[in-house]
């Protein structure tokens, strides 16, 4: 039995039913795949992938706070993008400034615990941590929504950094 050069089927006669290609003789080679006309189509070999997008990497960005921030500026594809770039620059200089108010308040609790009392000093701290906890949500969810959130003082600093 003869078989087609082109597509491998049994043929019988001259030309091959599945294809139309001539057995026998020295055939041309298959036409290139036809390619559609407009739109822009992925590449049939597309290169790897570049990881998560965007939005994913820049509220990562905060969930560690300062962490997550310097790691995402070492990794590969992510210290290119301008975008996450900021985030974490962001998160860094938030989770900083929290971390200098949260010791400067321990020492205003200290005084005030002793002039008016631990429960008061207590309920300002309880305000506080609330606040941060607030604030760090927030940041992740517009984050992830695709919004850029930028605060007051730190985000200039981190558009800075991030260019």
């Amino acid at each position: 039995m003869v078989y087609c050069a082109s597509c491998g089927s049994p043929v019988e006669g001259k030309f091959c039913a599945k294809c139309g290609a001539t057995v026998g003789a020295a055939s041309a080679p298959p036409p290139p795949p036809v390619q559609p006309i407009g739109g822009n189509y992925p590449s049939p070999n597309p290169g790897p992938t570049t990881g998560m997008a965007d939005n994913a990497a820049s509220a990562l960005c905060y969930v560690l706070g300062f962490i997550t921030g310097i790691l995402f500026l070492v990794l590969e594809p992510y210290n290119k993008n301008r975008t996450v770039r900021f985030h974490a620059f962001q998160s860094i200089f938030l989770n900083i400034a929290m971390i200098v108010v949260a010791i400067g308040l321990g020492i205003f609790d200290a005084l005030i615990a002793h002039l008016i009392g631990w429960w008061f000093a207590s309920m300002v701290s309880l305000l506080f941590d609330l606040a941060l906890f607030a604030v760090w949500i927030y940041m992740i969810l517009m984050t992830y929504q695709g919004r850029t959130t930028i605060l007051p003082i730190i985000g200039p600093l981190a558009q800075q950094q991030a260019g």
